[in-house]
């Protein structure tokens, strides 16, 4: 005997008669499978928070806006489904414009649902109004202004397939409060047409062939992979080229998790924080396989200096990345995961005839690499007086085990987390790359544990993010989330500490924080669990005391307070002139 779902009767409900257009909404989000929203109400907004009422989907009530949009973020990065957010008009709108470029920047499937005044009041500098389709147009994928409830549900669909399909971003529907009101029969949507919209996938073959033959000529071959791997769900593919041709290979700060951190051919993050070994590698290679990637400048650095000795195959699905910062040999416009499935099949096909031809240089070029590694490693510093950051990761790493998923805020315990932690499967590791939004972490990390909810999750957050998003520990509470919530305390914004220190003569203008609160104070005014810990013996076991208890818990780690992230790239330089540690006494 079949059963019907609350769902499936609402949707019956819902083409039987008239019904408003806020239950259309929420229709259409139902057959997008849509089950978690995050938002916050408002005036224009109450007709679709009434609709929220007594319907299935779950709206999550966070405590501001631009959090909302983060959670939404979460959410996506964490599933690679589409993260959905929801805002009144005004100022609720512009509230959610931090997160919308956030995730344009890092291309993170989002749609956010804004309420307007009433179309008749639109241009009248109405109460809470706000130009919202306007001023989303240039951090949005792209955007709608709703002005007839007969559109909405074509447009709702829209939304989400421009989001999803291609590289995926941020779609913002702006709906009037009459769209919501008025009463209209909902027929459900057949088919996106969309003829001014192209998205290349397949890649073009010549091309295809051409990059295999390239990757077999190099001696040097050094792959390049970036969160296009983790958006196109391309790890699998990534694996299986890697191993085809045994190339050394970085994953971006984006990227970590596309090959797991304890595969043999794994070396490290490149860039601006990336190791030794991973930056000599970029610069030394004859053949870079740029997968997914965007040549950002964090990870170049000086632009004409990097790679210099290197052709370049370079796989995007956005022709508009394509010879953008660095100019490609070898351009392929298409998705990366069908890409490579092509191209490991050519790979393959030419591997009995080829794969010998140079295998002399490539294993030198595994020797130098070995001997870059064990050169300047990365090990983390560790002190029996004083607790360091990077000891902090790696106690941090050891319960995770490379599975668990880690949210992090912005700032050094970002780029030491990257460093330290390792991360073995996909979408596990959530931090704001492009945008670098400071309280990005612990709302991240709800719409992660909402997403995957038989996740370890953590939160790690430096003093400064974390006081950003402090109202979100009622969020967590509320909603019950187990979150643990780790804040490398160092009593400084510690980035901006660390360059006023190296660049400008060490005058540290308003980059100390006082007053931070009591956190066992502050997490039982929410009412859960929290402590500081400041010796190094008490690190271990309080970090585990988080993770068993079953619910939340806020871990405040007072951390050595100037140290520094290292190696280091100085703006303006090259990726192979690197500040491995710090400046070492002179002896008189």
């Amino acid at each position: 005997m079949s059963t019907t779902t609350n769902a499936q009767r609402a949707s019956a409900a819902v083409e039987a008669k008239l019904t408003s257009g806020a239950r259309i909404l929420l229709e259409c989000l139902v057959r997008e499978n849509v089950d978690c929203i995050f938002g916050y109400p408002g005036g224009v907004t109450l007709p679709l928070y009434d609709a929220f009422y007594d319907h299935p989907i779950r709206h999550v009530l966070v405590r501001h806006e631009q959090n909302a949009a983060f959670a939404a973020e979460g959410f996506a990065r964490s599933t690679g489904r589409v993260g959905v957010c929801c805002a009144t008009s005004g100022p609720g709108a512009t509230n959610l414009v931090t997160g919308l470029v956030d995730s344009m920047m890092d291309s993170i499937p989002v749609v956010a649902i804004t309420g307007q005044v009433p179309t008749k009041l639109i241009g009248s500098d109405a109460f809470q109004e706000a130009d919202t389709f306007g001023i989303t147009r240039s951090c949005t994928k792209h955007n709608f202004l709703v002005k007839t409830v007969a559109e909405l549900p074509q447009v709702i669909h829209e939304a989400f397939y421009i989001a999803s399909s291609g590289r995926p971003g941020p779609v913002l529907v702006d709906i009037p409060k009459d769209v919501f009101q008025a009463q209209a029969h909902y027929t459900p949507v057949s088919s996106i047409h969309l003829p001014g919209y192209k998205v290349y996938t397949e890649g073009h073959t010549g091309q295809i062939r051409r990059a295999a033959q390239m990757i077999w000529d190099a001696q040097r071959p050094f792959v390049y992979a970036g969160g296009g791997i983790i958006a196109a769900n391309a790890s699998e593919e990534l694996l299986e080229l890697v191993e085809l041709v045994d190339a050394p290979t970085v994953n971006t700060l984006m990227g970590l998790g596309a090959l797991p951190a304890e595969h043999r051919n794994f070396v490290s993050m490149p860039g601006m924080h990336g190791s030794y070994a991973a930056n000599m590698g970029m610069s030394n290679a004859d053949l870079l396989i740029a997968l997914g990637v965007r040549f950002d400048d964090r990870v170049t650095g000086r632009l004409a200096a990097f790679a210099p000795h290197a052709k370049v195959i370079h796989v995007d699905i956005d022709p508009a990345e394509i010879g953008k910062n660095r100019t490609a040999d070898l351009p392929i416009v298409g998705d990366v995961k069908r890409v490579l499935q092509k191209l490991n099949k050519v790979v393959r096909e030419l591997a009995p005839s080829h794969q010998k031809q140079n295998s002399a240089a490539r294993e030198a070029w595994w020797a130098q690499i070995r001997d870059w590694k064990e050169e300047h490693p990365l090990v983390p510093d560790v002190s029996t007086t004083e607790i360091k950051p990077q000891h902090l990761m790696r106690e941090i790493d050891r319960l995770c085990g490379g599975r668990a998923i880690v949210a992090s805020d912005v700032g050094q315990h970002q780029m030491w987390a990257a460093q330290f932690i390792r991360f073995n499967e996909p979408r596990l590791w959530l931090n704001s790359g492009g945008l670098g939004s400071m309280g990005f972490g612990l709302p991240a990390a709800i719409g992660a544990q909402f997403a995957r909810p038989d996740k370890l999750v953590f939160a790690i957050c430096g003093d400064g993010g974390f006081q950003m998003s402090i109202p979100e520990l009622a969020t967590v509470v509320n909603q019950g989330l187990p979150i643990k919530i780790v804040v490398m305390n160092n009593g400084y914004l510690g980035m901006i500490r660390q360059w006023q220190e190296l660049f400008y003569n060490n005058r540290l203008s308003q980059a100390e924080l006082t007053s931070f609160p009591d956190v066992e104070k502050l997490a039982g005014a929410y009412g859960f669990k929290g402590r500081t810990v400041e010796k190094p013996s008490q690190l271990a076991a309080a970090l585990q005391e988080a993770v068993d208890e079953n619910g939340p818990y806020l871990l405040n780690v007072r951390v050595s307070p100037f140290e520094n992230v290292y190696p280091m790239v100085p703006a303006g330089g090259a990726i192979n002139e690197m500040v491995l540690g710090p400046p070492q006494p002179v002896e008189a």
